[in-house]
């Protein structure tokens, strides 16, 4: 599929007025991006090392699937109500993993609340989008 195309496909659809600019979302994974890596990271490595119990990483797992799986499931497939519960399950499974790794790193489950609010932000994006689309 050509750059373009789905670009077209994503503009055409009926927005709610408030929509970030495709710009601004995508600086605001550029910041997120390396606090998911870097907080994941720690916690496999725990895990690896036997530090943390290994279904520590399942919430982890199914963040890490269900966020790549969203760009696929929105642009590629264009099933705007297949993305709604792929990013649904992601801002549950943050909850989830937050909870989950609370009692051992306070501060890990932490760092997470930016990737929370703007998982809310953009969990209620796409449900619009997906409702104003029906």
């Amino acid at each position: 599929m050509e750059y373009g195309n789905f670009i077209d496909w994503y503009n055409a659809l009926v927005k709610p007025t408030w929509t970030p600019t495709p710009q601004f979302i995508g600086l605001v994974w550029q910041t997120l991006y390396p606090i998911i890596l870097l907080t994941f990271g720690f916690v496999f490595v725990q895990i690896f090392r036997g530090k943390l119990p290994r279904i520590i990483a399942l919430p982890f797992i199914v963040n890490l699937v269900a966020n790549i799986a969203f760009t696929p499931i929105q642009f590629g497939l264009r099933n705007l109500p297949l993305a709604s519960l792929d990013i649904v399950i992601v801002w549950a499974s943050i909850i989830w993993l937050s909870y989950k790794i609370w009692p051992y790193y306070k501060s890990l489950a932490l760092l997470q609340v930016p990737y929370f609010i703007w998982v809310s932000i953009a969990t209620i994006l796409q449900l619009s989008i997906t409702i104003m689309n029906w």
